[in-house]
């Protein structure tokens, strides 16, 4: 009982005092940018990070917002990375000074992935064209999937995905680009996708070797799928180049509302010394934009142990 407590306690006085450096009332009742940037003028609204944690959001989460206003909005809260984003909005990225931590582009949808070599001349064209992309913007990540097993047994998706990122991983090497394998649920969002646990994901690094394939470890997707996952991290954290957070369940916001305790989450992935991005990519559920983007300043705070 006291554990809980203790444990609400602490994400409502992360809460309180990240809302008390924008609040709500003081936002303008437009739900622009420009007006939080307003009231962010007024009152300071950059927080104090603490620098153990690279920072970033999904883009996709709050696309409420144009690519130029999210740029703007992160860097008043006072990191500077967006996830998720394509070349075709690269260059709005370098004009604000922010960092793409997760680029994207390459893959035609999250069934059709490595997994299934039907796949595998489609992507390894626009996987060998993207990867130069990437490395040409000055860029490092680059995300990938396994897509959907479709009948084939685990084993068989791994030999099928070993072989076809096989014949791209040599060029990422070179190009200094790492593909990062997205790690889903097949249990509520992703019906049938193959790399559906850390243990699978795994296996799939051993198998290629290269210090330029990781797994983007999804804590949402991994908590509903096989939980336990501060010791995963401790253990198995070599493979995992990105983090990506969510509330459980819901994929909602990171408070205690959900079952997750971010704090001792970070704070294990500060103790192997990260150095890649922890994105923010739940889907804020809240009535108004003003809100939403306060849950994104309150994500960051309780994150940033």
């Amino acid at each position: 009982m006291s554990s809980t407590v203790n444990r609400r306690a602490l994400l409502r006085g992360a809460v309180a005092s990240a809302l008390g450096l924008t609040s709500l009332g003081a936002l303008a009742s437009s739900g622009t940018v420009g007006s939080l940037k307003t009231a962010a003028d007024r009152r300071g609204s950059e927080l104090e990070l603490k620098g153990n944690i690279r920072h970033s959001v999904a883009r996709w989460t709050y696309d409420f917002l144009s690519v130029e206003e999210l740029c703007g909005l992160v860097k008043r809260i006072g990191f500077s990375a967006i996830d998720l984003v394509g070349p075709n909005e690269w260059h709005i990225l370098k004009e604000h000074g922010i960092d793409s931590s997760m680029c994207n582009g390459a893959e035609p949808s999250l069934e059709e992935g490595w997994g299934n070599a039907e796949h595998h001349s489609g992507l390894i064209e626009s996987y060998r064209k993207h990867i130069d992309l990437v490395s040409e913007a000055g860029y490092t990540n680059l995300i990938c999937f396994s897509g959907n097993a479709r009948g084939l047994d685990p084993e068989d998706g791994l030999k099928a995905a070993v072989k076809g990122l096989k014949q791209v991983i040599g060029q990422a090497e070179k190009r200094g680009v790492v593909l990062q394998m997205e790690l889903f649920n097949s249990k509520v969002n992703h019906p049938d996708y193959l790399c559906d646990s850390s243990a699978w994901g795994i296996e799939l690094c051993k198998r290629l070797g290269s210090p330029n394939f990781k797994l983007l470890y999804d804590i949402y997707h991994m908590q509903i799928m096989e939980g336990d996952i501060i010791r995963t991290i401790r253990d198995s954290h070599q493979y995992f180049g990105h983090y990506h957070t969510a509330g459980v369940p819901g994929r909602h916001e990171i408070d205690d509302s959900q079952e997750l305790y971010y704090p001792a989450i970070m704070k294990a992935i500060t103790e192997i010394d990260f150095d890649g991005y922890v994105a923010q990519e739940f889907m804020p559920d809240r009535a108004t934009d003003e809100e939403k983007i306060a849950s994104l300043r309150q994500a960051i705070q309780i994150c940033d142990v």
